[in-house]
């Protein structure tokens, strides 16, 4: 396993593969508050490990020192252009901490260089601090992608990362 960033003065993100105790035990939280929730969630034990390993995809957990993990996400190729992030996750007792704006960063970061230009995400119309997050970071909303998705529960988003335009030459003059 290695680190790839200090996630703060404590907190370290280290890319693990999906299939790890820690992996699992974060992303089986996150499905039984979506049930909660929700009343329905996708399984996390159908989604493949290898769908997350590298250079196809990556998985981060979050851990303060040598304590247990207390936040998860990662992304997988949809295309050669598109990734997606899945399994955004952050344990109550961490919440507040920004540790979700820190894994979706480092996310992005991984993904910069790899040949993909659009990250698409879903996540639920009642997990308002996920929202928040991912508008604030620059993700907008567009139809959904999942065959089958209800638009009352679930939101898609999208957000262009790489490859942004020069921009325009200033002549100083006013038009």
């Amino acid at each position: 396993m290695t680190s790839l960033l200090q996630a703060g003065p404590q907190w370290t993100l280290t890319a693990v593969p999906y299939g790890t105790a820690d992996a699992r035990a974060l992303t089986q939280a996150l499905h039984q508050e979506q049930l909660a929730t929700y009343g329905s969630a996708d399984d996390p034990q159908s989604t493949e490990g290898a769908e997350f390993d590298a250079p196809h995809g990556q998985f981060l957990i979050a851990r303060l020192g040598d304590g247990p993990a207390l936040a998860c996400g990662g992304w997988r190729t949809l295309s050669p252009a598109t990734a997606e992030i899945k399994r955004m996750y952050v344990a109550p007792p961490a919440r507040g901490q920004g540790l979700g704006r820190r894994i979706l960063a480092a996310l992005e970061q991984d993904l910069l260089g790899r040949g993909h230009t659009e990250v698409l995400l879903e996540t639920g119309v009642r997990n308002v601090a996920a929202l928040a997050l991912y508008t604030a970071c620059g993700y907008t909303p567009v139809p959904s992608y999942v065959p089958g998705r209800n638009p009352d529960i679930n939101r898609a988003l999208m957000k262009t990362i790489g490859h942004q335009p020069p921009p325009q030459p200033t002549t100083g003059l006013l038009s």
